[in-house]
C-alpha cells in the first residue's frame, strides 16, 4: 500500500507573533517553526498502516527552503521518502490554490491513500483535504478516527458530534483527513535521525507544475486584536436591570 501523507510547516505554538510590515503575514525574523500537529497524527496514521499491510509511506508539503527539517523530522519518525514543493511564498496560497499543487505533484505517485490532518494551526480552515480528494476525483471522508484495508476497500471510522460514530465502507484510492488525537504520536529515534540524512527528498519547483494558483481568498491586512475596556451602568429597578443585563448578554455580549 503507498501512503500520500499532506504535511504543512507552520509557525511555532510558544513563538512571539507579530505582523510583517506589509501586513500581510507573520514577520518570520523571530518565528520558530514546526510540522502542524494534525498532520502530525496523519503521519502516525499512515506509519501504523504500513506496519499492518507493508508498502511505503510518502510525505508532501508546499513551502519555501525553510520546510526542509520538517520533512527531514517526518522521516526520522519512519517515512520512508518526501515530496517538497517549493513555493516561496505558501501563504499566499488559499486552500484551493495549495490543493492544486498538491494534486499536481502528488497524481503521478499514484497512491492508494492519501492523508491529511484535519486543518492547520495556523489558518485552520479544514479545507485542503477534502478540495485535493475534489481534484483528484477520488471518494473521500473526514473526522476519521479508524482506518481497516482489505481488498481494495476501506472501512473507516468516523467522529460525529454528541458522542456518535460513523462507520463506512469505500473504495481505495481515496483521501482521508484524521482527527487529532487518535493515537500517541511517536518520536523520532536517534537511528530514525541517521537514517532521515540519507532517505530522498524530491524537491519540485511550483511554477514547473504547470499550475496557475490564482488564490479566490486574498489576505488584506494581519494585525493583533485590540483591547479596550468599557464600562455601563445600568438604571431602573432591580428587576429592569436583570432584564437589561439579559438582553446585552444575549444580542451583545453573545454568550446565553
Amino acid at each position: 500500500m503507498k501512503i500520500l501523507v499532506a504535511m504543512k510547516q507552520v509557525p511555532a505554538r510558544d513563538s512571539l507573533l507579530r505582523a510583517a510590515p506589509s501586513g500581510l503575514w507573520l514577520d518570520e525574523a523571530d518565528l520558530g517553526f514546526e510540522v502542524n500537529e494534525p498532520d502530525a497524527y496523519a503521519l502516525e496514521a499512515g506509519l501504523q498502516l504500513r506496519e499492518r499491510y507493508g508498502g511505503e509511506v510518502v510525505v508532501a508539503t508546499l513551502g519555501p527552503d525553510r520546510a526542509e527539517p520538517a520533512l527531514r523530522e517526518c522521516l526520522a519518525k519512519g517515512a520512508d521518502r518526501a515530496i517538497h514543493i517549493a513555493a516561496d511564498s505558501p501563504e499566499s496560497f488559499d486552500p484551493l490554490a495549495t490543493a492544486r499543487l498538491l494534486a499536481a505533484a502528488c497524481a503521478p505517485e499514484q497512491p492508494d491513500l492519501i492523508l491529511t490532518g484535519l486543518q492547520s494551526d495556523d489558518l485552520g480552515s479544514g479545507q485542503t483535504g477534502v478540495l485535493l480528494a475534489e481534484l483528484l476525483g477520488l471518494p473521500h471522508a473526514t473526522l476519521v478516527m479508524a482506518i481497516d484495508a482489505e481488498n481494495g476497500t476501506l472501512r473507516v471510522k468516523r467522529e460525529l458530534e454528541g458522542g456518535w460514530f460513523q462507520h463506512l465502507s469505500m473504495p481505495a484510492p481515496a483521501v482521508l483527513t484524521i482527527q487529532s488525537g487518535i493515537s500517541r504520536l511517536r518520536y523520532a529515534t536517534l537511528m530514525g535521525i541517521k537514517k532521515a540524512r540519507s532517505k530522498e527528498i524530491r524537491r519540485i519547483d511550483a511554477a514547473s507544475l504547470g499550475v496557475t494558483p490564482a488564490p479566490g481568498l486574498r489576505l488584506l491586512r494581519l494585525y493583533p486584536p485590540q483591547r479596550a475596556k468599557q464600562t455601563q451602568f445600568l438604571s431602573g429597578s432591580p428587576a429592569q436591570q436583570a432584564a437589561a443585563l439579559v438582553d446585552k448578554l444575549k444580542f451583545e455580549a453573545r454568550v446565553l
